[in-house]
């Protein structure tokens, strides 16, 4: 019997009423996860994509910004050997992307590897992966979305010898006189009007976006090629391995989207078949054309002459063909198949935060569904809007690779959680299963490290003090909120 005069602090907890650590580690049942799934404040979200839209969304969110953008700085970081680069990057993704496959075909929801901690690895990890979730795709949507501007404008001299100046192109402390990244708010902007009018619409959308991205990629290697000297190769690894390891911590941005379609695990029609499919696929796609396209530049350029370079790729297209017409062509696919980009990675942003409002760990007004088109409408204005403020005042270099660290550090937690389930959920149905037990999980966690600790010192130091701020709130809000913290009462 309770001692009812016993100090309070030397009670025990009543039934049901867990101490901080177990309120800490308290996990949410993958039945639950699953039984929840697509409901949200008001209405509930719609099954409408298929395999082929849940491809489309993964390689829209990945292709695009690396080998467009950020190809121009990675090469002075490790010379020729940027191919060797990417595949590096490519391999960290490829193990997490097993990871993801298995976990997304178990736990087919909206909230992706934010889900996943949840169910294996208890809240307070589910909260601390959700939180390097939203700084990875918000910062990567601002990072895409500055990327893009810099077609337009090469787009715009091309066709109508016109450019935006830099006082309303560039941010702030970029360049003397930025006042504004324009075209980046703008992007952001137009791809939330998209994503309002429901995920079917904006499947098709972006579908479209990404044929004209690839058409446009294979175009360069054409063109490109024409140009290539084989002499370009020959100092092939100018600044060691530790430039090749730096330039592929940075290329993993160019990976980060693969797991796009995990997001919409409650808007899949047949998610358990077509999740683990639709990740696997587009990685492969991705990766291939991502080596292919790195190759041939290097080949055409001296990678001394990336430094400072541009709109990258539409120069070398310049340059090789003596014709402005090529570049101005490779600038436009550049200006719709970036924007798909941020169109799919902001669409990932809202269903993880859709996902976490639900459990009550952020306020409800992120879970609240339109009854007409279903979708989070409020919540894609709030993302859309901070995102677009970013993407206008902050310059690409900084946004990229504090995407990057938000990302590995996600990625290394799914690839746990994989071994966690394995082991407290050994006959739970998967219809796709990592091969080869622990060997690819483990393989993939050891990557995301490597390349975490390749980041400098200032990214950690950005990255400590998001953490920081992430734990303060939950500490603050979504603990004292968390539905399961409810339940438990």
């Amino acid at each position: 019997m309770l001692d009812q005069g016993a100090p309070p602090q030397n009670r025990p907890s009543p039934p049901g009423s867990p101490g901080l650590a177990g309120r800490l580690m308290r996990r949410k049942p993958v039945e639950l996860l699953v039984a929840e799934g697509g409901q949200g404040e008001g209405g509930s979200l719609r099954r409408s994509l298929g395999m082929w839209q849940l491809t489309m969304i993964s390689i829209g969110a990945t292709l695009g910004t690396g080998i467009f953008v950020v190809l121009g700085e990675s090469v002075p970081k490790a010379g020729p050997a940027v191919t060797i680069s990417f595949v590096i990057a490519g391999l960290t993704a490829l193990f997490s992307a097993l990871s993801y496959a298995e976990l997304a075909g178990s736990i087919p929801v909206a909230g992706s590897s934010y889900s996943y901690a949840y169910a294996t690895m208890g809240e307070l990890i589910a909260w601390v992966c959700g939180w390097c979730l939203v700084l990875e795709y918000g910062v990567s949507v601002a990072a895409v979305a500055v990327g893009w501007g810099e077609y337009l404008n090469e787009l715009l001299d091309g066709t109508i010898g016109v450019t935006i100046p830099d006082a309303l192109s560039a941010a702030p402390g970029e360049v003397d006189g930025a006042i504004i990244n324009l075209p980046g708010l703008l992007v952001v902007l137009l791809a939330m009007v998209f994503l309002l009018g429901g995920a079917k619409e904006s499947a098709t959308a972006n579908t479209i976006m990404v044929i004209v991205k690839i058409a446009a990629l294979v175009l360069f290697c054409a063109i490109g090629f024409m140009g290539f000297k084989s002499g370009n190769y020959e100092d092939f690894m100018p600044l060691g391995t530790a430039g090749v390891s730096a330039a592929a911590a940075s290329l993993f941005f160019s990976y980060i989207g693969f797991d796009a379609a995990s997001t919409a695990g409650e808007e899949a029609k047949n998610p358990q078949r077509d999740l683990p499919r639709a990740i696997m696929l587009s990685l492969v796609i991705v990766t291939a054309l991502y080596v292919l396209v790195a190759a041939v530049a290097v080949g055409a350029w001296n990678w001394k002459d990336f430094e400072g370079s541009e709109a990258t790729l539409a120069a070398i297209m310049n340059d090789v063909s003596g014709q402005h017409m090529w570049g101005t062509i490779l600038a436009a696919g550049a200006v719709i198949s970036i924007a798909s980009v941020v169109l799919t990675v902001l669409y990932g942003q809202t269903r993880v935060l859709f996902a976490m409002s639900r459990d009550g760990l952020v306020p409800s007004v992120f879970g609240k569904v339109s009854k007409k088109t279903g979708t989070p409408r409020v919540n894609t204005v709030i993302v859309s809007l901070f995102c677009g403020a970013l993407a206008s005042v902050i310059p690409l270099g900084k946004l990229v690779d504090a995407t990057s660290i938000g990302t590995l550090f996600a990625f290394g937690l799914v690839n746990i959680a994989v071994i966690v389930l394995r082991r407290t959920r050994p006959d739970m149905p998967r219809t796709f299963r990592v091969p080869l037990g622990w060997l690819f999980p483990v393989l993939g966690f050891a990557f995301c490290a490597y390349n975490m600790f390749s980041l400098d010192s200032v990214t950690w130091v950005v990255f400590g003090v998001w953490m920081a701020v992430g734990l303060v709130f939950y500490f603050l809000y979504g603990m004292r909120r968390s539905r399961l913290a409810t339940a438990e009462k």
